[in-house]
């Protein structure tokens, strides 16, 4: 992360917009294992599972992140991360 450090601190600085939102700061879980690769597919991509099994098995009240199109590019890996979070809120 040495040539993009702007990015990695602001990804960082959501955490404290969470905070700002009301939200325990124990209760924050910063996900940055994908940092650095590429959005394309979730294969190969331990945050993007991890994120994607926590909303489903509704440990999550809220995901944060600068740009959507960081955490999935393809229409697919999306719209399963979409119909995870609708199931999940029922």
């Amino acid at each position: 992360m040495v040539s993009n450090t702007e990015s990695t601190q602001r990804q960082y600085a959501l955490r404290q917009r969470a905070v700002a939102l009301g939200w325990p700061a124990e209760q924050i879980v910063v996900i940055d294992q994908d940092q650095g690769h590429s959005g394309a597919s979730a294969a190969d991509r331990e945050g993007f599972q991890r994120v994607v099994a926590e909303v489903g098995m509704g440990k999550t009240g809220i995901v944060l992140g600068l740009e959507v199109s960081r955490l999935a590019r393809n229409n697919a890996d999306w719209h399963r991360l979409l119909e995870i979070w609708r199931s999940a809120s029922r």
